[in-house]
């Protein structure tokens, strides 16, 4: 072998939800110098490769074809030559209908070292993501994934055009298709044994049949199958977008025609389909369908991402805000030095926390340089960051109002010495309120917000298109620098039907000062009291 070739990755990217990937599949893509990816692939999978990867596009769909599967094993073993670490990523598992067996081989022929490295097949997932358990020791023994686009994959042998990851089978170069008899097969040129597997096996599971469902369930029923057998078609399986329509065999085919139903879809036939109904988990969750737009700082999004998630929604991140540490920490600096002359040390945000304790650290001191001032926290977040860090929290008020904290002051603020050590842009309503009841206040600057360049045009198309149902604001600054990043004079408006959310009534007033009118505004000021909201919302009537 010439030991300048590479390695090349065939690679399963599992059905849709970008969570199925693999950790072994996610490693390659961090180290891939280039990535070769179908159109079952979810876009946020990529977000995992370098960002000087080189990436390559070649998905297939019935009607229109990017490349031809020839020209994508040449692509590969091209790239491999060149040196390079190359990663095939394809939906689903790479040897289930997704022609990695093809790809193999022709990487084989040239001699380039390869790995196959499994996906989570759409076989599997789908049905579990409906509800529908492809076994079961109640009604099923032998399970059968079958590709329910073979007579449109003999077709594509003329013309050169494959199908893409689990979408069929086509003949492979190396091994024609060798039609059947029809004493072995009533379906002559086909490999299915319709006459072995439509009573044989108790579940089956067809990889891309929409097209070909009625083909599918003709011979089913001509070979001894039930017509009253449960059928489940399961649309993009395991993503937002997922559709479920369910029938009989009798019945399938003229409601796949009333509803419009299309491809993907994977098709299962069996009495397990029945289990749906006690079983369904995935599409009754409180914000199923929903896509949401999440605009807080890249290293924060996640874990609003995540909860967003786990409620069924989709999160779409778009960061418009970016922490930033101070270029010029003298203020900080000198406050820290005087700390024990403060009666309190008031944070508002658990990224003033972070801060304050960061440039302690760069000063080389630590937490224990705080003893002598009270600590309050603004915040249950922020009351969570202080103790984790080692330090008691003597106040923190039930609500982030101005009013509320001096009312529920544990202490007359009168005469009382305060630090407030918090972002540049913050407001100026609650050190006012204190001053008013006669506190002396010191408002220090421990960290910047600035505005993230994130990609405004491909959220301006999203937002025109109707693919985002709720905006989510987590802070004054997300609001104004969404609507200076979106919208036109300070002000934006967003199409109808897109709800506001907003995570309390300071970052609501804000909204609303930019002609955003919030839909839903959480009671508690966190990401979870946020996303209890968005639920709550959800759910009420109209």
């Amino acid at each position: 072998m010439d030991m300048t070739y590479s390695k090349v990755y065939l690679v399963g990217a599992g059905p849709g939800d970008p969570g199925l990937l693999t950790l072994k599949g996610r490693e390659c893509i961090r180290k891939a110098d280039v990535i070769v990816y179908d159109r079952l692939v979810h876009p946020s999978i990529l977000r995992h490769a370098r960002p000087d990867a080189e990436l390559i596009y070649v998905g297939k769909a019935s009607s229109a074809h990017t490349m031809k599967q020839e020209d994508i094993n040449r692509l590969l073993t091209d790239k491999a030559k060149e040196g390079k670490t190359v990663v095939r990523l394809k939906g689903g598992d790479p040897f289930v209908f997704g022609r990695g067996g093809e790809e193999a081989e022709a990487l084989v022929e040239e001699g380039i070292e390869f790995e196959i490295v499994p996906g989570i097949t759409s076989a599997i997932a789908a049905p579990a993501y409906a509800g529908i358990p492809v076994t079961h020791r109640d009604f099923c023994s032998a399970l059968g994934i079958i590709t329910g686009h073979e007579r449109a994959a003999e077709c594509d042998r003329e013309t050169g055009r494959p199908g893409d990851g689990e979408q069929g089978i086509a003949p492979s170069p190396h091994r024609p298709l060798a039609p059947s008899s029809s004493s072995e097969n009533p379906n002559p040129g086909s490999r299915i044994k319709w006459d072995k597997i439509a009573t044989g096996i108790d579940t089956l599971v067809f990889l891309m049949g929409v097209q070909n469902l009625p083909n599918i369930v003709s011979e089913l029923v001509k070979n001894g199958r039930d017509p009253s057998t449960p059928v489940a078609l399961v649309r993009w399986g395991t993503r937002v977008e997922q559709e479920t329509l369910v029938g009989t065999l009798a019945d399938i085919v003229g409601k796949v025609k009333e509803t419009g139903f299309k491809s993907p879809a994977v098709t299962v036939v069996g009495d397990v389909v029945n289990l749906r109904e006690k079983l369904r988990w995935f599409d009754n969750r409180p914000l199923f369908g929903k896509k949401v737009l999440v605009t807080r700082s890249r290293d924060q999004a996640s874990a609003l991402s995540q909860l967003l998630r786990d409620y069924g929604a989709e999160p779409v991140e778009f960061p418009v805000i970016r922490i930033s540490p101070l270029k010029d920490c003298s203020e900080l600096d000198a406050a820290l030095d005087r700390i024990e002359e403060y009666d309190w040390l008031l944070f508002t945000s658990a990224n003033g926390v972070t801060a304050a304790i960061d440039r302690l650290r760069e000063l080389g001191r630590d937490v224990r340089s705080l003893k002598g001032p009270k600590i309050g926290a603004i915040g249950p977040k922020t009351a969570e960051t202080i103790r984790g860090l080692g330090m008691n929290v003597d106040f923190t008020p039930s609500k982030f109002v101005a009013e509320q904290v001096v009312q529920e002051f544990p202490e007359h603020p009168d005469g009382k010495r305060i630090l407030i050590p918090r972002a540049r842009e913050a407001r100026e309503v609650l050190p006012e309120k204190l001053a008013e009841k006669g506190a002396r206040v010191d408002v220090v600057t421990s960290y910047q917000t600035e505005i993230e360049e994130s990609d405004a045009a491909e959220v301006k198309e999203l937002l025109a298109r109707g693919e985002i149902d709720i905006v989510t604001f987590t802070s004054s600054s997300t609001v104004k620098n969404f609507v200076q990043l979106v919208g036109e004079g300070g002000r934006v408006s967003l199409p109808e039907g897109v709800k506001v959310a907003c995570i309390g009534p300071i970052t609501a007033q804000t909204a609303e000062e930019c002609g955003l009118k919030p839909d839903v505004v959480a009671d508690e000021y966190t990401i979870e009291g946020l996303v209890a909201a968005l639920v709550a919302g959800v759910k009420a009537p109209g």
